[in-house]
């Protein structure tokens, strides 16, 4: 490992994240990580409205759309299975897009 960032350790980190009351918890290497509620909020800056979602509340977050979000989520999954690369599913590239728009329209690909 070098350099400042280890993307595999912040891939762990993410695996074992859980909330033990308002904290943010993990553990990597060993270690167990307690990322204490005021310094989460201050280094994100998230706002902290201890909203927990679930099937009987999805209607408080009024901005929510269902087909918007499984586009969005089908789009990562077709990016992240067809063109591997070493990181950043979440940004497609043109060539994704045009990957999707063949499946979509069933042009034939090599």
């Amino acid at each position: 490992m070098s350099g400042n960032i280890y993307p595999n350790l912040v891939r762990v980190f993410y695996t074992n994240l859980q909330f033990v009351g308002d904290n943010v918890c993990s553990h990597v290497k060993g270690v167990d990580i307690e990322i204490f509620h005021d310094v989460w909020t201050a280094i994100t800056g998230l706002k902290y409205t201890r909203l927990r979602i679930n099937k009987g509340n999805i209607g408080v977050v009024e901005e929510f759309n269902k087909m918007r979000f499984y586009k969005r989520l089908t789009a990562f999954i077709i990016s992240w299975m067809l063109t591997p690369r070493g990181n950043n599913h979440s940004t497609l590239s043109e060539e994704d897009l045009v990957l999707i728009y063949c499946i979509m329209h069933k042009v034939k690909l090599n």
